[in-house]
Formats: C-alpha cells, structure tokens, sequence
C-alpha cells in the first residue's frame, strides 16, 4: 500500500484494518468503526463550551431543589 498522506488517498467504501490507521499520515481527524473511515467532528471551541457552562449550571442549581428527576 502506497504511503497516506491525504485522506483523498482513502477510498471511504473500502474496509481498512487497524493496521491500515496506524500508517496514515494526514492531519485530519478519523476513526476507524468496523473498518470503515468516519471523518471526526470538531471538538467544540472554548466559546461554546462557555456557554454551556453558563446555561447548565443554574439549571443545574434551580432544579437540584426541585423533586423529581430533569431527564423525565
């Protein structure tokens, strides 16, 4: 198999091994799930995880008070 340097490179409808994953050399993010390609999301940046922050903890806070369980 000829080096991987660009995820162009993959044919996404062929099965890869693990073997396969650990010689490619590219920067974009992957899985392998039954060896098949799957391209990655983004990590969420700090701005979002901010906001969630700030959204989740007074929720958090009002409804710990609350009876009952949030998730029914």
């Amino acid at each position: 198999m000829p080096k991987i340097t660009k995820l162009s490179q993959l044919d996404l409808n062929q099965t890869y091994s693990y073997a396969d994953y650990l010689t490619w050399q590219f920067d974009e993010m992957v899985e392998l799930i039954k060896g098949k390609v799957m391209l990655m999301s983004p990590a969420p940046n700090v701005r979002h995880q901010r906001a969630s922050i700030n959204l989740s903890g007074p929720l958090y806070n009002f409804f710990k008070r609350k009876q009952g369980d949030v998730c029914r």
